[in-house]
């Protein structure tokens, strides 16, 4: 069933998609911190009257409006793609992907764009309260606009609270606050948002340290890291918490993915985590049968992995070929079966049609199957899977095995994610120390530190949500509709002329940006507290 596949349109489908994600989520982590912090400078401001306070909260507020409005034009190209190159997607994911989005539409993005303009513009015209009022509300509505979207992603992380229509072929909404509240939606928004405040404040305390590198606006400087680091301090440590509730989250709805995260082939109880790891030779094969990745290097911490996902040290994690293969002793299910049951759901599916023109009687007994929760749970639950079957044995075997990830990609991107965040921990600690201590501007080591850790903050963003998308591969909604089945039947050259002139089109807008922003770093901020 996967001979008829137009390869090219899926890849460049693909790359496109990612392109436009990865570049918009340049912007929209800095935008989601930053406004916190500007609404912290602004309640200073606002409690002590100190001119410097307003002084330092619009200069930010410069940096913020940069940010904010190339983030939205990226987030709208985004949003756009899935009509375009993701239609069966769009189609298959009925209601439930798109009530999010229309919330975000409707209530974030009006809240945000309604209060921003008073933010910006409002200083003077209308009293402190009502200006401090609108920039907490902008901040609010920034994060609330994360929350749709990331409640969307995260359903198809971990498909819950619907219903399969075979009317209409569709997933059907049944319990939005399953959707919503889902552990899938609640860990990958806090983790999500908290990776972004992390990342706005490795910039102002990045940025801030230039500043007293070049001797220029000390207490600006000072100020400014003292919010920034203690903001980040806490955000980290949420950040941390976040990260271990997304990790058992995965390891229970996603096994697949977490086993690929620590490149574990065989499952293990009292299972060791790869605190660091460096491949010296690597096995991701297109079948992915390769024994266990030879290391070059591994520093393990033992029965971290095991407690990590069951918070039981002596829990057994899967591994892949555990997952693959299935662990009957572990009442794991093989992917040949789990594939052989999805191509039913699809010939059933097949069938309910076919009878629903011709024979009433059929018609009801195969409505009344997909109605059955057990024969769901059995059956339709791996429905994706059956876009992989083949009457070849043989063959059959070896679609099993494409259903895997990148290993070493995921592996590697989850262990930047997580070592950089103990980087950024320990930055905002020590900055802030010597801030309090009034040593800072001596250490020069320290300073530099800092300024080259704001792009570091962004590899690791980009980092996190490698691990997240390329993890759960080949799945675009999990185990219900793989991404080769999700792409629109169009005509793969206009995919690849589009994803050049989006390439180009962003390139030009990062330009555009980092020149603007530097332009702004570089003038400072303006004497007084009225400009």
């Amino acid at each position: 069933m996967l001979e008829n596949i137009d390869v090219t349109l899926i890849n460049w489908s693909r790359a496109q998609f990612a392109l436009t994600a990865m570049f918009h989520w340049l912007f929209v982590p800095l935008t989601l911190g930053l406004a916190f912090i500007i609404a912290f400078m602004e309640t200073i401001y606002y409690k002590t009257g100190d001119l410097e306070w307003k002084r330092i909260t619009k200069f930010w507020m410069k940096i913020f409006g940069i940010n904010f409005a190339i983030g939205v034009a990226t987030g709208l190209i985004l949003e756009f793609e899935f009509g375009t190159n993701w239609s069966n997607y769009s189609w298959f994911v009925g209601d439930i992907f798109g009530a999010p989005l229309a919330i975000e539409g409707i209530m974030a993005f009006f809240l945000e764009s309604t209060f921003v303009a008073v933010m910006f513009f409002g200083w003077g015209k209308v009293s402190k309260r009502f200006h401090l009022t609108a920039t907490w509300l902008t901040a609010i509505g920034a994060n609330l606009s994360a929350l749709w979207i990331l409640v969307a992603n995260a359903w198809m992380q971990n498909p819950v609270g619907m219903k399969f229509n075979p009317e209409t072929a569709r997933n059907e909404m049944v319990n939005f606050w399953e959707v919503l509240l889902s552990n899938s939606a609640v860990n990958k928004f806090l983790h999500t948002a908290t990776s972004g405040y992390v990342l706005a404040a490795v910039f102002v305390v990045g940025i801030s340290c230039w500043f007293l590198l070049k001797k220029r606006h000390i207490l600006f400087a000072k100020r400014s890291i003292i919010v920034a680091s203690v903001f980040g301090i806490i955000s980290s440590i949420m950040l941390i918490g976040t990260g271990d509730g997304s990790a058992r989250d995965v390891a229970q709805t996603q096994p697949m993915k977490f086993a690929a995260m620590e490149s574990l082939y065989e499952g293990q109880t009292q299972a060791p985590l790869i605190a660091i790891g460096l491949f010296g030779s690597s096995h991701d094969d297109p079948m992915h049968r390769g024994s266990e990745q030879d290391f070059l290097m591994k520093i393990e911490i033992p029965n971290m992995l095991s407690y990590m996902a069951f918070l039981k040290v002596d829990a057994f994690v899967p591994g892949i070929k555990d997952l693959v293969l299935g662990n009957e002793a572990q009442g794991i299910m093989s992917y040949k079966e789990k594939i052989r049951r999805g191509y039913e759901a699809q010939q059933t599916l097949k069938a309910f049609k076919a009878a629903k023109k011709k024979d009433s009687a059929e018609y009801e007994r195969l409505l009344a199957k997909f109605n059955d929760q057990e024969w769901g749970d059995n059956y339709f639950k791996y429905f994706g899977y059956g876009n992989y079957y083949d009457p070849d044995p043989e063959q059959l075997e070896l679609n099993a095995f494409k259903i895997v990830p990148p290993i070493s990609l995921s592996f590697y991107a989850f262990h930047i994610m997580v070592g950089l965040g103990m980087h950024f921990l320990l930055l905002f600690m020590v900055v802030l120390w010597l801030t309090l201590k009034n040593k800072i501007e001596n250490k020069r080591f320290i300073l530099y530190t800092a300024l080259w850790t704001i792009p570091l903050a962004y590899i690791a963003s980009q980092a996190g949500w490698i691990v997240a998308e390329v993890g759960r591969q080949p799945w675009v909604i999990q185990d219900l509709m793989s991404t080769m089945t999700a792409v629109s039947k169009i005509d793969s050259s206009a995919v690849i002329i589009t994803f050049w002139l989006f390439a180009v089109t962003f390139v030009a807008l990062a330009i555009a940006e980092v020149r603007i922003m530097l332009k702004q770093i570089t003038k400072g901020p303006k004497e007084g507290g009225n400009n």
